[in-house]
């Protein structure tokens, strides 16, 4: 399991077209939210960037559903979207949360510390990542030729 430890974060990948999305996302909310921006594009910073077609089936991306236990013993499925389509009662978290923006980028077993917006540090584990429709890869294109 990788974990992290003396205030390490653990690594992250990111596809191309959500690494570009989330940028766009979190300048446009910088004057609204600085925090949350801040810790938005502190996690892309960090990331590693990959083509959308070679990201490993097991890194939550925004539409993943994924499962992941906490450090208090819950056992929580959440979608991870974008604002306009968080739901928490129907398990859809914004990418524009604490949560949210310590998923994005991780893979199956791994652990993150997560502050949350009443200053309480949470570890959660992944458990288990599924890709949605939205998730997926786009598969290449045919080359188009002319005659």
């Amino acid at each position: 399991m990788a974990t992290t430890t003396g205030g390490r974060k653990p690594a992250i990948t990111i596809t191309r077209s959500d690494h570009y999305s989330l940028s766009r996302l979190a300048e446009s909310r910088a004057a609204r939210d600085p925090d949350m921006s801040e810790q938005l594009l502190t996690e892309l910073d960090r990331a590693r960037v990959v083509e959308d077609r070679r990201i490993a089936a097991d890194v939550v991306r925004m539409g993943s559903t994924l499962r992941f236990t906490t450090d208090a013993g819950e056992d929580r499925t959440v979608t991870l979207v974008f604002p306009g389509e968080a739901d928490i009662a129907r398990g859809k978290v914004s990418v524009l949360t604490p949560i949210g923006a310590a998923l994005i980028g991780l893979s199956a077993s791994q652990s993150i510390d997560w502050t949350s917006r009443d200053g309480r540090v949470h570890r959660l584990t992944v458990e288990h990542v599924e890709q949605n429709d939205v998730a997926r890869p786009a598969r290449p294109q045919p080359e188009l030729r002319t005659a």
